[in-house]
Formats: structure tokens, sequence, C-alpha cells
């Protein structure tokens, strides 16, 4: 099917190519304007999604390969904004892992649903800030089938580093750098990061996060989850601090 040449101009029109490597660009698309509402919460936010792409493929190349892309076979990253990100002083940031179970389904295994809805009404309370949601990260980078496979390592007494381990993987795989390239290119100014985390904020600036702190997002706690809390905390730094 041919792309019309009115078509090609509004989509090229939202899509803003950032180098991010040398042989890799991102192709960032947005704002669009998406309305939420979760019980009694809601808010408008601007919403983005980006592409990594090979650094020869033009805006007009992307949007003709798209139908031949297979893209619903891969995920792709994406972020919510609230008010005047690029100029605002003080901004929110949230650099959140998908989660399939606990942000869709509600699983109560994890905090990850909590955070989620907590740090998108903690940045509309705050008047400006952005929720990267970064779809590589499933099981702290594992995937989703084996993010399975631990989950039932976990049931038989393992925690969730050591069932990361048993099955051959590092504890944390994620990696930040795309998100980080793409907050560049949505606002120069620093972020304070919404995080239990503080070896979680070093990493990101180590990795040119131009970041001036962090605030704490705590709390989720069910019976189901506290071991797995607890686990965040004994061995991976977490802090057990109120918001």
């Amino acid at each position: 099917m041919t792309i019309t040449t009115k078509v090609m101009d509004i989509v090229k029109d939202k899509m803003i190519i950032v180098q991010h490597s040398k042989t890799e660009n991102i192709c960032l698309v947005g704002p669009v304007k998406l309305p939420v509402k979760q019980g009694d919460f809601s808010a408008v936010f601007q919403w983005y999604n980006w592409l990594k792409m090979d650094t020869s493929l033009s805006k007009e190349e992307i949007i003709d390969g798209l139908a031949s892309a297979n893209l619903a076979f891969s995920q792709q990253s994406s972020v919510l904004v609230y008010g005047d990100f690029p100029h605002t002083d003080d901004a929110l940031i949230r650099m959140h892992s998908i989660c399939h179970t606990g942000d869709i389904f509600g699983s109560q295994r994890c905090d990850c649903g909590y955070q989620l809805h907590e740090s998108m009404k903690m940045i509309v309370e705050h008047g400006c800030g952005a929720i990267f949601y970064l779809a590589d990260h499933e099981g702290r980078g594992i995937g989703l089938f084996s993010k399975s496979l631990a989950y039932l390592l976990q049931e038989e007494g393992l925690d969730t580093v050591e069932a990361n381990h048993a099955l051959g993987f590092s504890d944390d795989t994620r990696s930040y750098e795309e998100a980080i390239t793409v907050l560049g290119a949505l606002r120069s100014k620093p972020v304070t990061l919404i995080t239990n985390n503080p070896k979680k904020l070093a990493a990101l600036k180590a990795h040119g996060l131009a970041a001036e702190g962090h605030v704490p997002l705590w709390g989720g706690l069910t019976e189901t989850n506290s071991f797995y809390l607890n686990t965040k905390v004994e061995k991976s730094g977490h802090i057990r601090e109120e918001k």
C-alpha cells in the first residue's frame, strides 16, 4: 500500500531523529495527547514512543518500511510527559521497567504496578515530569518467558536474585542508555529521579543522566510481596523509606 504525501507529511512532522551512537539513531515520535484515568486519578499526559534504527535510514524510509517491519513481534519503549517538561526547572522522572504481571494483571508478587501508578500521581502533583516505560527490562532484563521460570524457582524458596542466577543471568541486566538519549532530546535541565535505589541513581549518572538527587517511592507492601521487597533492600541496595 502506498503512503500518501499528506500522511507522510503529518507523521514526519512528529518524528525527531536523535543520534544514539556512531551506528545507531533513535527515532522519537510524539507527542500524542493521552488522557489517563485510574480510579479517582485522572490527568492528560503527552506520550512519546521511540525506535532504535540504523543511522542510514531517513524518516521516509522508516515510514515506508512500517508494514514489513513486524514491530508487533518486539517491544518498543515509550515515555509519558507531564507539564512543561523542556523548560520547568524542577522535574521528576521515573525509569520504570515493564512488568507484564504487575502493571497489566495487577500481580501482588511485586510492587511494580503500585510504583507505576504512584509515580504518575507524584508527577502530576509536582506539576512536571516524565515516566520512561522501558520495554526490554522485563524481569530486570531477562524477558517475560525467563521471568516465568524464575517465578517457578521462587515458589520453591529462591529469592529474585537467586532465581535469576540459577537460570544463568546476572542479578540485573538492564541498560538505560537509550532512555538517557531520549531524555536529552526532550530536556536539557537536570531532573530528580523517583527511586528507592541510590545505586540506580549512581549508575544512571555514570551513563550521563543529569540528575540532582532522588525521591523515594516505597509502599504497596502485601503479604505476598514482602519477601520480594526485603530482597530488594538486603541484596539490591534499596532504602526502605516513605516518600
